[in-house]
Formats: structure tokens, C-alpha cells, sequence
């Protein structure tokens, strides 16, 4: 069965690699993200694209409400879009910067939840697309495991008030994305062992490329769907 999907973040990595599996499916998407994307002419029957800044919450809203009016509802929603501050440590960070980085990595997936829970059709899937870093505490992510871990409970509180819906925060594992690219263009840091471990697996079949990933995912949606709503689920423990 064809499905309306809305997905975060298209223009580029995972989101992108979402959108185009599921439109080589025969899907419908709605795909949104601040840049432009080049699935617009790939897929101009299927694929409904608007530019939000995820950052502008006030512009953003207004310009998703708009662009939901086009449609009742999605089976399946999957909140991807995320950023990467800067890696050092916690005492060196800005508290503007841990600021930005929680806006768009946990407070724009409030509003966007908020507007999509409201629609005359509910989704029945809802995926937010996490990290193990919000669980492992390692030094030198600051302001990105804290926003990680806030979207977890956000996901946990959702799910609480929306018995209906099912909810899962997925750490999709390692992924060929510009984030890694800017990883591996860190300088050495013996105090930063993730960053080391993350530089070993580029171009190993340990860090996957978008959309290898994408596959990966969603070929498993429905497996999330048999762990309990609200879920923190890391698709690398996860059973074959």
C-alpha cells in the first residue's frame, strides 16, 4: 500500500536518502528543509517540498500550517533533521550555542509534532531520528548529546499523551554524512576518543553511506512498531 510520508531535513544525508527510497517506492513524501533539494525535479508528481528554517520558529510554523493544507494527514512522519555543534567540551561551549543547537535539535520537533498531531488524520508511525551519543556521554559532544537526550523524553512524553500514535527515538548508527565529514576534519585530540573511533570507520563498511542507511531503516520501520511506544531504539543491537 502507498503512503504519504513527512520527513525533516531532505535536502541532504539521511533525510535525502529517506526521501528517495520512499519515493523509488512509489510513495508520496512531503519533505522539508532550509536549503533546496534536488528531489523537487527527480520526483515532481510525488515529491511535496517546502523550505523551513527550523531555526525561525514563528516564520516556520506559519509556513508549515500552510503547507499541510494540502494533505489530511501522513501514515508515517520521521523527524530527521538535526545539527552537530561544535566538538569540545562542556566548559568550553557557549551557553548560545548549546541554546541554537536545542531549538533545532529538540524545541522545533515540538512544533512540528504539535502541528502534525492536530491534523484531521494522525500519523500511525512517528520516528525521531536520535543518537547513541544521547546515551553514551561522551566528552567533547556537548550540546549535541544534551539535545539527543531531551528529544528522547520528548518522544517518551509524546507517546504518554498520544496512545494512538507509535513512537520511536532511533539511533540510526554510523552514517556517511557531512557531519562526519566535518568529524574527520577535526584535529587530533587524545581527550576526544569518539572523534578518533568515528575518523577508523570512514570508508568502512562500518559507516554506511545515506542511503544504504535509509534502506536499512526504513526496511525495519515495522519492526520498531513491536517495542513499546516511546521507545530509544539503536538499530545496531538490533536482531536480524
Amino acid at each position: 500500500m502507498k503512503e504519504t510520508i513527512f520527513i525533516t531535513g531532505v535536502s541532504r544525508g539521511l533525510g535525502h536518502g529517506l526521501a528517495k527510497v520512499y519515493l523509488e517506492s512509489g510513495h508520496t513524501v512531503f519533505g522539508c528543509s532550509r536549503g533546496e533539494c534536488d528531489l523537487v525535479e527527480a520526483y515532481p508528481e510525488q515529491f511535496n517540498y517546502a523550505s523551513i528554517d527550523l531555526a525561525d520558529h514563528l516564520k516556520g510554523k506559519s509556513t508549515l500550517e500552510n503547507w499541510l493544507k494540502r494533505v489530511s494527514g501522513f501514515d508515517r512522519v520521521i523527524l530527521n533533521a538535526g545539527i552537530l555543534s561544535e566538538i569540545r567540551d562542556m566548559r568550553d561551549t557557549p551557553l548560545e550555542s548549546l541554546r541554537d543547537t536545542m531549538e533545532i535539535n529538540v524545541w522545533s520537533n515540538k512544533w512540528l509534532l504539535d502541528a502534525l498531531l492536530r491534523m484531521e488524520q494522525k500519523p500511525r508511525q512517528v520516528v525521531a531520528i536520535s543518537s547513541g551519543a544521547a546515551v553514551s556521554g561522551s566528552r567533547g559532544w556537548n550540546g549535541y548529546s544534551i539535545s539527543k537526550a531531551a528529544l528522547n523524553m520528548l518522544v517518551m512524553l509524546y507517546a504518554a499523551e498520544e496512545p494512538e500514535v507509535h513512537f520511536t527515538s532511533l539511533a540510526p548508527g554510523l552514517i556517511d554524512t557531512a557531519m562526519q565529514d566535518y568529524i574527520c576534519g577535526i584535529e587530533a585530540d587524545q581527550n576526544f576518543e569518539t572523534v578518533r573511533r568515528l575518523k577508523k570507520a570512514k570508508n568502512t563498511p562500518d559507516m554506511p553511506s545515506a542511503e544504504a542507511a535509509a534502506h536499512r531503516i526504513s526496511s525495519a520501520m515495522e519492526k520498531f512498531m513491536s517495542e513499546p511506544s516511546g521507545s530509544f531504539i539503536d538499530i545496531r543491537k538490533m536482531k536480524s
